[in-house]
């Protein structure tokens, strides 16, 4: 008689492999944590990807400000959500607390797409639900039946913003990379710079802060976890699409970026990879912001979106976006 199937790999519970294959995600996870809803602002689910079944959440400032002008229109930012290409939903309140943060301290329009998750859907998968979602956004600037939210006279396709938060970071940096400066091939939307919030990279080679000391929600097998249950099989963590300048990534060198703004928390064990990626993308010329939040851990943003940290992290965003503007 065989043996009854076992837990090979376990994401803290929400996320089991068992060894014969069979995956099993929790739907009952316990938040430690209230939403933080003002009331002020309005959300709703919208089908991007029905081949997928993929939806994403959009919300709207309930009153935007004109500043005067009727013809002001609201920037728009993409959010995608961390969770190392495993874990994480627009439903999850880690990630519905930062997009009606975000909505009402930007004064934006924010929509937060899901992605296919690993390990039923490894890497590229993430990558193609994000080429995906901004194809989408790009239909529903040329179309005349698109999304009420996202007419023509309130929502501004001209000054898009992608944001992502650790996983999410890293694939704002491959859209970055895939769309170029100017991001033509989206007309009329115009992406303007890119937002990467403690992005998750990896590499073979361990780093300083990767040898550290484990945060509160984060240690170095979970990290490592992520990546055997993200990567396609048989590749390791210098693969292209989990560290930046691996030796089989393509050199970013020559190629025009738009503006990108990365932060980090001082405590985290993915610090010195994000402050690497920093440095060589400032090595090479490229218009790169890199700020560091002394003290905090991974997904300080998410935990608690209006903790002084994070009010810092906002306004350095908002100026980011003024900054960027057309």
């Amino acid at each position: 008689m065989g043996s009854f199937p076992h837990i090979v790999e376990d994401c803290m519970g929400v996320l089991q492999v068992l060894s014969d294959g069979t995956i099993f995600r929790s739907k009952n996870i316990q938040f430690n944590m209230p939403v933080v809803d003002d009331k002020s602002v309005h959300f709703q689910d919208v089908m991007f990807d029905k081949n997928h079944d993929l939806h994403l959440r959009i919300y709207k400032p309930k009153s935007a400000s004109f500043h005067g002008n009727n013809s002001y229109k609201l920037p728009i930012i993409i959010f995608f959500h961390g969770g190392g290409f495993c874990l994480g939903s627009r439903l999850w309140r880690t990630c519905h607390n930062s997009c009606l943060r975000l909505a009402s301290g930007l004064n934006a329009i924010v929509v937060a797409p899901d992605y296919r998750l690993a390990p039923e859907h490894r890497l590229p998968a993430a990558m193609d639900d994000a080429v995906t979602v901004m194809n989408w956004l790009q239909g529903q600037a040329l179309s005349s039946t698109n999304h009420a939210w996202l007419n023509s006279g309130e929502a501004d396709f001209e000054q898009v913003f992608v944001l992502g938060d650790s996983s999410g970071g890293n694939i704002a940096h491959h859209l970055a990379v895939r769309l170029g400066a100017g991001s033509t091939q989206l007309a009329p939307v115009r992406v303007r710079g890119y937002v990467l919030m403690a992005p998750f990279f990896g590499g073979v080679v361990r780093t300083k802060s990767e040898d550290g000391p484990s945060e509160a929600f984060l240690n170095l097998e979970i990290l490592d976890r992520f990546w055997r249950l993200s990567m396609p099989i048989g590749e390791t963590r210098d693969h292209p699409l989990a560290n930046p300048f691996g030796p089989l990534s393509p050199s970013l060198k020559a190629l025009s970026l738009d503006p990108i703004l990365v932060t980090v928390g001082g405590s985290e064990l993915l610090k010195d990879r994000v402050e690497d990626y920093a440095r060589r993308l400032k090595d090479m010329g490229k218009n790169i912001e890199y700020v560091e939040f002394e003290g905090q851990e991974h997904g300080y943003f998410n935990y608690d979106p209006y903790s002084d940290a994070s009010n810092r992290t906002l306004k350095l965003i908002t100026r980011f976006v003024s900054e960027n503007s057309g």
